[in-house]
């Protein structure tokens, strides 16, 4: 039986043309035979420049992101995809959606740090957008992994270091990223999660995958495979979504699609 997956992501299909390709060649690399993952992006008027760096920096474009995001997740359950991914380390719109939809919903940044965690590692974030520490600190805390987390470690000058990379030149960045994974290690860290998918995919080409033995993780591979893993469990019947609790329950569908034509369309 065939597996689909709907990956979202920040960023605008056609504005980095490698990085389409290095997704949808590092997907391919990592799932299975009878697996789909399709890549969806932002609208292409969402943002002006080639990667969101410079509009994710702040919640309220966040909030408009989250909505937008549970809306794809809405429309892949009735498309009738198996899972729903979100590809950003602040897992924007991840509870929203679980909210409105029944099939497995996960983000890049829940799943990479439940992961280190129940490994038994001490991680730590090396990105390069500094701004999102603060929300994803507020989710590790929701998630009770602050014990497990040591620190936030950004790319000096990664804003304009990461486009260069995305556009085939990719020495300096993986100088800078090693050194700040170094730092990160040195601060405690036994595992180094990259704080955004741009940064994970540039590593994925490069085929970098620790640092000094320090395993870095693959958090978009992962992702991906865990979506994969969750389909099978539930089409097994070890694991499925709860339908009790206020934000587990659902309305009618009829209704659920009727709110959709009042506050979507």
């Amino acid at each position: 039986m065939t597996t689909r997956i709907w990956f979202q992501k920040h960023t605008i299909k056609g504005r980095m043309p490698l990085l389409d390709e290095w997704y949808e060649r590092h997907f391919e690399s990592v799932i299975g035979p009878d697996t789909v993952v399709d890549i969806h992006t932002l609208p292409d008027t969402a943002y002006p420049k080639s990667t969101p760096e410079g509009v994710v920096r702040f919640g309220a474009v966040e909030t408009f992101f989250s909505h937008y995001f549970a809306k794809q997740a809405y429309q892949a359950e009735k498309l009738g995809y198996d899972a729903f991914v979100t590809g950003a380390s602040q897992d924007p719109g991840l509870h929203l959606a679980r909210t409105i939809v029944g099939i497995p919903v996960l983000g890049y940044g829940e799943t990479s740090f439940h992961t280190a965690a129940m490994t038994g590692h001490e991680f730590a974030i090396v990105g390069f957008i500094p701004e999102l520490a603060e929300p994803i600190r507020e989710n590790l805390t929701a998630m009770g992994l602050l014990p497990k987390f040591r620190g936030f470690h950004y790319i000096e000058n990664g804003a304009a270091i990461v486009p260069r990379a995305l556009q085939g030149d990719t020495a300096e960045f993986m100088r800078a990223f090693e050194a700040t994974a170094r730092a990160a290690v040195a601060a405690g860290a036994q595992l180094i999660v990259p704080g955004e998918g741009l940064p994970n995919e540039i590593l994925a080409h490069e085929g970098v995958s620790e640092v000094d033995g320090v395993p870095i993780l693959d958090s978009d591979g992962l992702v991906v495979k865990t979506a994969e893993h969750l389909v099978s469990l539930q089409r097994l019947g070890i694991l499925r979504r709860s339908t009790v609790g206020y934000w587990k329950r659902r309305p009618d569908p009829d209704y659920l699609e009727h709110l959709t034509r009042v506050f979507w369309s």
